[in-house]
């Protein structure tokens, strides 16, 4: 059974989240895994080491108001990491791009083009990136986090 470095995805999550200057990102995964505790199964997140093809993730990024000022109408993109891929779980306002993170929208807005030329609806399996638009001020000192779930390829 292959598995997935998981150097790869988290140099994949942290090059690629963004936000001003002023905002700290940083990003944690977790794979879930089922346990069997008292005689009945559970899932519980764990650090992922390894992962293997199948490996349900959940992926975090926090973010953090680093200044002592307000910082407006932040926005954090994300892409999907090569090796991981969207189920379609995301925190509440998230976007997703399936072009590459040229344009953003709701999943069940968004088309894909088939080799034949035709438009199919887009799936989660297409989307490339991920972005949330946290509106209003965010108060210096104020932090936060969105996330995502995946499954190793």
């Amino acid at each position: 059974m292959k598995f997935a470095p998981l150097a790869v995805i988290a140099l994949s999550l942290s090059s690629a989240a963004f936000a001003a200057q002023s905002v700290e990102l940083s990003s944690k995964i977790q794979v879930e895994r089922t346990v069997t505790v008292a005689g009945k199964q559970r899932t519980v997140l764990a650090d992922p080491k390894p992962v293997f093809p199948g490996d349900r993730l959940l992926i975090t990024i926090n973010y953090r108001n680093a200044t002592g000022k307000p910082v407006s109408d932040f926005v954090v993109n994300n892409p999907v990491p090569a090796a991981v891929q969207f189920t379609g779980e995301a925190s509440p306002g998230v976007l997703v791009s399936v072009d590459g993170g040229r344009s953003f929208g709701p999943l069940a807005t968004l088309k894909v083009r088939k080799a034949d030329g035709t438009l199919r609806a887009a799936q989660p399996i297409d989307v490339t990136h991920l972005r949330w638009v946290l509106a209003g001020a965010m108060a210096p000192g104020a932090s936060g986090s969105v996330n995502f779930h995946g499954v190793v390829r």
